[in-house]
């Protein structure tokens, strides 16, 4: 028997209004929490996630939902281990979604470079994108309990959009020196 400890939460919603539901998942995907059941959520145990929960549950309720809130262990490895692949399942889709923006990026300046579009604007615009890209990954990161496959990809990737910023930063710069 396993013994590391995890909270589960299930709630009741009345069917209208529907902004109630989609509150509630989006505090639970922001959390990181994997939905295994219809409205039945996990979370590895901490206190951080039991506080969220507590406050979600509280507004759940205020608002006409039932909710449940539990602290389990699961009976069986293989269970536990299951519930860990849906982690590391939702993170990867995570990361995906950032090295496909990550391509959108290297595009981006590709064609602004071809342009030799190398205005202040223009970096700054790539800037404001490339830290997006990077608040974006820490966000995931936090998430990321389990060590999913794709983190150490994307944090390459990452260092690639930095590296591409840069070079095309310095062109912008020079570009500018001789106006």
């Amino acid at each position: 028997m396993t013994a590391n400890k995890w909270l589960v939460i299930t709630y009741n919603l009345p069917s209208e209004p529907s902004k109630l539901r989609v509150k509630a998942w989006r505090k639970l995907k922001k959390l990181g929490a994997i939905n295994i059941n219809q409205s039945m959520w996990v979370l590895p145990f901490s206190e951080k996630n039991h506080s969220v929960l507590d406050s979600l549950s509280e507004e759940l309720e205020n608002n006409n939902g039932e909710t449940f809130i539990m602290q389990s262990v699961f009976m069986e490895e293989k269970f536990e281990q299951r519930v860990i692949e849906y982690f590391n399942k939702a993170r990867q889709i995570e990361y995906e979604e950032i090295i496909d923006k990550c391509e959108d990026y290297f595009a981006e300046i590709e064609r602004e470079t071809s342009r030799k579009n190398f205005t202040f604007a223009e970096a700054e615009e790539n800037e404001e994108e490339l830290e997006k890209l990077l608040a974006w990954f820490e966000k995931i990161k936090l998430r990321d309990i389990y060590g999913s496959s794709l983190r150490k990809s994307t944090e390459e990737i990452l260092e690639k959009c930095k590296n591409v910023f840069e070079e095309f930063n310095n062109k912008v710069y020079e570009n500018e020196r001789e106006d």
